[in-house]
C-alpha cells in the first residue's frame, strides 16, 4: 500500500488577503474624508467671498443713490461707523461674523466722478491667513 499524500496547506492566506483589502480599504475611506473636508472649506470660503461681494454691491448701490452725501461713507478698519453707515455694518457683521470692514472714497474731479474702495476682511480659522475682498467702483457726480 502506498501511503497517502496529505494535501498542501494554505492556511492564512484567505485570512491574510481579507486583511490586506481591509487596510487598502481604510486607506481609501481616510483619503475621501480628507477630501471630503477640503471641499467644505472650499465652499465655506467661497460662501464667505459671495456674502462679502453682495455686501460691498449693496453699498454701492446706496452709495450711488445717496451722490449727495457720498463723503460721509469714508469708514476706517476698526472705527465706529456713522449713522449713514451703521446699517451696512451691522449686516455686513451678521452675514461674516468678525470682518474687518473699510470704506474709502476719493473724488476724482478730473474724470468728473467718485472712486469708492470697499474692503472687508475676514479670517475663517484662528491659524489661517486672512482672506480679503476689495471692491473698487467709480460713481459719477
Amino acid at each position: 500500500m502506498k501511503a497517502m499524500r496529505r494535501p498542501r496547506r494554505h492556511s492564512g492566506i484567505a485570512l491574510l488577503e481579507a486583511m490586506l483589502a481591509i487596510v487598502l480599504l481604510g486607506i481609501g475611506l481616510l483619503g475621501t474624508v480628507g477630501l471630503q473636508a477640503r471641499a467644505y472649506s472650499a465652499l465655506s470660503d467661497a460662501g464667505m467671498r459671495a456674502e462679502a461681494t453682495l455686501a460691498a454691491e449693496k453699498l454701492i448701490g446706496v452709495m450711488t443713490a445717496d451722490v449727495a452725501n457720498i463723503g460721509q461713507y469714508n469708514l476706517a478698519e476698526n472705527a465706529a461707523p456713522n449713522a449713514r453707515l451703521t446699517p451696512w455694518v451691522t449686516e455686513t457683521m451678521e452675514a461674516i461674523p468678525g470682518a474687518v470692514l473699510s470704506v474709502a472714497v476719493a473724488d476724482q474731479p478730473a474724470a468728473n466722478r467718485y472712486q469708492v474702495e470697499v474692503a472687508i476682511r475676514w479670517q475663517r480659522k484662528a491659524r489661517s491667513e486672512a482672506n480679503r475682498h476689495r471692491v473698487i467702483a467709480y460713481i459719477a457726480r
